[in-house]
């Protein structure tokens, strides 16, 4: 009955998503120490696209192209990896309680920022992202190598166990770091509470592409969540690599939460609430929670 109900419910959300999206990226855009209608807003990136007249000023252009638009983007693309990452993590591990940062991700991308900053870099739009990035996958690496050493080989366990192992050291790691090096606390702290206030088109053009790639990965494993739900002994009765699909999995999830958490800082919350919302609208297929996570 569920089922039938969430059939009739899905392209409804589907809609209801489109819209929510452009109303949140014009609100967006808008709000700011200067406010702009809904009217320019769109009036100004119609004339950008199609060649349209705009209506806007030469400094009203200036504002949504230069500082909002990238800005509002950025956080669309993170959200939609986070939120879609979170569910194929729920998924993957069976676990309604995973969510992006359960491999250490966020632990391995805050040590290497933290050991950027002290090292000077910490305002590089290069140098510090970057170092994010190899943090965080390199606790991914760490984290793997651990859960297929362990004796349950590549089961959930044993990357869960291994991910909250490595999380914490990382973690003692930089708590020491930071109190050798206070008088750069504060900037550690302005990474690690995530921030959009200084992007730009550069960082959007980073990591959309890697963001992309793992999301068409997680898109193509969609129907294969469904199935580990089952449990891994009879996922193999059904003929499902389950060590090679839940690999790939976690890889496409891992790198594009790295590459996320590399330009914002760490973003919590959206990836462990969005699915939970949709399953109480659409079910507890993944076949639809995850495409639907995506503009949520």
């Amino acid at each position: 009955m569920r089922t039938a109900t969430a059939r009739k419910i899905t392209p409804f959300a589907w809609v209801i998503g489109a819209v929510a999206v452009l109303l949140t990226l014009t609100l967006g855009v808008s709000i700011g120490a200067v406010s702009l209608a809904p009217l320019t807003i769109w009036s100004e990136i119609s004339s950008n696209l199609f060649g349209t007249v705009s209506n806007s000023t030469g400094s009203e252009s200036t504002i949504i192209w230069q500082l909002r638009l990238p800005r509002v983007l950025l956080a669309f693309v993170v959200g939609a990896m986070l939120a879609s990452a979170g569910c194929a993590y729920q998924g993957t591990f069976r676990n309604p309680l995973a969510d992006p940062y359960l491999l250490g991700v966020s632990a391995g991308a805050g040590l290497g920022a933290t050991i950027a900053i002290f090292n000077g870099s910490g305002s590089s739009r290069i140098l510090l992202p970057l170092a994010a990035f190899a943090g965080a996958l390199g606790a991914v690496i760490l984290t793997y190598s651990l859960g297929r050493s362990a004796i349950a080989g590549r089961s959930s366990t044993a990357l869960i166990l291994a991910g909250v192992a490595v999380a914490s050291l990382l973690t003692a790691i930089q708590t020491l770091l930071q109190q050798q090096n206070t008088d750069k606390i504060r900037e550690i702290y302005a990474w690690v509470l995530g921030r959009l206030s200084t992007s730009g088109w550069n960082d959007l053009a980073i990591i959309t592409p890697y963001i992309l790639v793992c999301i068409i990965i997680l898109l193509r494993y969609r129907r294969v969540l469904d199935v580990f739900a089952v449990g891994d002994e009879e996922a193999l009765t059904m003929g499902l690599p389950v060590a090679r699909a839940r690999g790939a999995i976690i890889v496409a999830a891992s790198l594009g939460t790295a590459a996320a958490v590399a330009v914002t800082g760490l973003i919590g919350f959206v990836g462990i609430i969005v699915p939970h919302i949709l399953r109480l609208i659409v079910g507890n297929s993944y076949r639809i929670l995850l495409p639907l996570s995506i503009i949520y």
